[in-house]
């Protein structure tokens, strides 16, 4: 039965964790290298509730895209998190473990299969790392450009992403019968990036949690964007680290179990 700090090894294999942003806080959250694992939790948060479904179903490990902890913390209170969570790990040792700026970036990461979700053909990445894919050679970084597959309009391609999502509802920047061929995307709080979507000569910015001002920049640059959420820009990764740790255990022979969480929604609420 392989261990924590084997389940850790493959996920760096998926989305080594030297590309984690250095604000950023991937990897071991709670828990000992050496428990042994034989069910693993897919979620993209850390949240009571997932560690209590963890729990419920006698999982060793939860596994998130979105990390327990994402700086130092001063204290640990056991009745609120990230205590709770911390407390239920060592009580049911339950090893918490995320994937986060490392699986944005990675080649065949949370970017690409975002893009391949919303039919997006990447011809680059969006923002570059100095650091290459050691095997294959290519520029590993975040976000994605590349092509629509063809000519339409901001509406027709909101529509596009609300199906491939299975979102009911898009935020759009520009008028919704501008012609779009060309893409930027990405994944999660992408606003900051706005700028260099300015800069690239893409057409539209696919991405979430963009601002007032930030909008009104890319209207002003005659520009198009769809924002789609943190949320379901990122509860993907759920199905893709899945898939993915999936095809790494049937190559090592591990027989671990994968459960995913299925219960979380975004917190934003419409009325």
């Amino acid at each position: 039965m392989p261990t924590v700090r084997q389940i850790i090894d493959i996920v760096d294999e998926i989305a080594p964790f030297s590309l984690a942003e250095s604000w950023d806080n991937s990897g071991l959250q709670a828990g000992d290298p050496g428990w042994q694992v034989s069910k693993i939790l897919i979620a993209l948060d850390v949240t009571d509730n997932a560690m209590f479904e963890a729990e419920k179903l006698g999982c060793d490990m939860l596994i998130t895209h979105h990390p327990l902890i994402m700086s130092p913390a001063k204290k640990i209170d056991f009745s609120k998190m990230p205590g709770t969570a911390i407390l239920t790990s060592a009580r049911a040792r339950i090893a918490i473990v995320s994937a986060h700026t490392n699986l944005d970036k990675a080649q065949d990461g949370l970017n690409d299969y975002l893009a391949q979700k919303l039919g997006v053909f990447c011809t680059n990445v969006f923002l570059a790392d100095a650091m290459q894919n050691e095997s294959t050679g290519q520029i590993q970084g975040l976000g994605r450009i590349g092509r629509l597959g063809g000519t339409m309009t901001l509406e027709q391609l909101a529509c596009r992403i609300k199906k491939n999502l299975g979102i009911p509802r898009v935020r759009v920047v520009g008028n919704p019968g501008n012609m779009v061929s060309t893409a930027a995307l990405c994944s999660g709080s992408g606003g900051s990036l706005t700028t260099q979507f300015l800069n690239s000569g893409m057409d539209v910015y696919i991405t979430g949690d963009l601002k007032y001002h930030e909008a009104r920049d890319i209207e002003a640059y005659g520009k198009s964007a769809v924002d789609v959420g943190h949320f379901s820009s990122e509860s993907i990764a759920v199905e893709l680290l899945k898939k993915r740790l999936g095809q790494m255990f049937d190559a090592e022979k591990y027989e671990i179990v994968i459960n995913t969480y299925d219960q979380e929604q975004d917190p934003f609420l419409t009325i």
